[in-house]
């Protein structure tokens, strides 16, 4: 398993850049969607900027995850165009992992009596939530997993 990434939502996104660019913090790659109304900005840590810029970056995909080499871990700023204010703890996202198998990852969670809430039907990427209610994101390594059941029908379970 690998640690990816922090993902936090964000409503003044020049003020948020301005505070992490006093961290220190170093944009490395920009995402806009204009049909989801939304913008990933990743931030790297100065020392983890070089590595980052290094990796693929084509499409969204290698946004999500890089099938080859290592990628330092960032913090993903996500923009939605038209939300600007978050309550009740939703400014934060999600912890990503990149997982080996991801079938493999949700079968010892479930049999740990943990809810897989967005099943890895697309053998790519699957939520799961903390006791405390914290999202986390598996995604697979390398190319998708060809679908296979139970998780290719699963529904999804409350909210991730």
């Amino acid at each position: 398993m690998r640690y990816l990434h922090t993902m936090i939502r964000v409503g003044d996104l020049d003020a948020t850049l301005d505070f992490f660019s006093k961290l220190g913090l170093v944009e490395t790659r920009r995402f806009d969607n204009e049909k989801g109304r939304f913008t990933l900005i990743f931030l790297a840590a100065p020392d983890d900027v070089a590595a980052v810029k290094d990796m693929p970056q084509s499409g969204v995909e290698s946004i999500a995850t890089v099938a080859q080499g290592v990628r330092p871990p960032e913090v993903e700023l996500t923009y939605n165009w038209d939300e600007h204010e978050y309550s009740g703890g939703r400014n934060f996202g999600h912890l990503a992992y990149r997982v080996k198998d991801i079938y493999a990852a949700c079968q010892k969670l479930m049999d740990g009596g943990v809810t897989i809430n967005r099943p890895p039907r697309d053998g790519h990427m699957a939520f799961v939530r903390s006791p405390d209610g914290i999202s986390v994101e598996l995604l697979q390594e390398g190319e998708h997993l060809a679908p296979q059941e139970p998780w290719a029908s699963m529904p999804n379970t409350g909210s991730w």
